[in-house]
């Protein structure tokens, strides 16, 4: 299968890119080039070949989560520039009017 231009410009419209005349050239270069390869290993012989599902076999290990408290908030506000004694006070970002 081999791409042409106005197959590399519907893919530009569909993946919202601009792309001008050099780098379509270059695409489609890379895209050939890409599609070649795909073909190339198409031809290989994969009977009695296991679908590779994972690259390892390496199962998540959960731990259960333990509440903790590592700072207190005396430790916490030690060093904000403005707090009430509980809260951190910062300006205002959200006008609601």
């Amino acid at each position: 299968m081999k791409l042409d231009k106005e197959t590399i410009a519907k893919i530009a419209h569909l993946a919202r890119l601009e792309v001008n005349e050099s780098e379509e050239k270059s695409l489609l270069q890379d895209m050939n080039n890409i599609l070649s390869f795909m073909e190339k290993l198409n031809e290989l012989d994969t009977t009695g070949v296991e679908p590779l599902i994972y690259l390892t076999d390496e199962v998540n290990v959960f731990r259960d989560d333990k509440v903790k408290m590592d700072i207190t908030t005396e430790e916490a506000l030690q060093n904000a520039p403005v707090h009430d004694g509980q809260y951190f006070k910062v300006a205002k970002v959200i006008d609601k009017s």
